[in-house]
């Protein structure tokens, strides 16, 4: 099994989420950073001294980390050695597409997984040195699923 590099939570007010797990857990985190993805502002937040790393996203009404009804799991998430090859294998495996960045020029999918009543999402090995820059830059390489054939 590949391992999984991060679990993530959608939350209606992400400084809060980050002041709880501090409190409860001494979990320290990097500061939010305001990113955008197609018509949509967010924030994102990951913990520090990772992986595993547990992210935090902040979202609008109708973005795919909408938490207006209050927070959630969101999704878990693996590094793919192929984003296409990989979406495509989980849709054959039973798992829909819900949100897919690559349209968008991110090269990530989110796929609906309801036996844990949230999404397995995969990121391309691709980007994974600008994920350890920005994050964790004294961060080693993270396994990702090998999505070649018989890999």
């Amino acid at each position: 099994m590949t391992a999984y590099y991060h679990v993530c939570f959608a939350v209606p007010d992400i400084e809060r989420a980050m002041a709880d797990f501090r409190r409860s857990a001494g979990v320290e985190r990097c500061a939010p950073a305001s990113e955008r993805l197609g018509e949509w502002d967010y924030r994102i937040a990951f913990t520090t001294g990772g992986p595993p790393f547990i992210e935090l996203i902040e979202g609008p009404r109708g973005s795919p980390w909408d938490a207006s009804a209050g927070a959630r799991s969101d999704h878990i998430g693996f590094w793919t050695s192929d984003i296409q090859q990989g979406s495509a294998r989980l849709e054959r495996e039973g798992m829909p597409l819900e949100f897919s960045g690559c349209p968008h020029g991110r090269p990530f999918a989110c796929h609906r997984m309801d036996s844990i009543g949230a999404r397995i999402e995969l990121v391309d090995a691709g980007r994974q040195a600008g994920f350890l820059s920005r994050w964790q830059p004294d961060g080693g390489p993270m396994p990702a699923i090998d999505e070649a054939p018989g890999g």
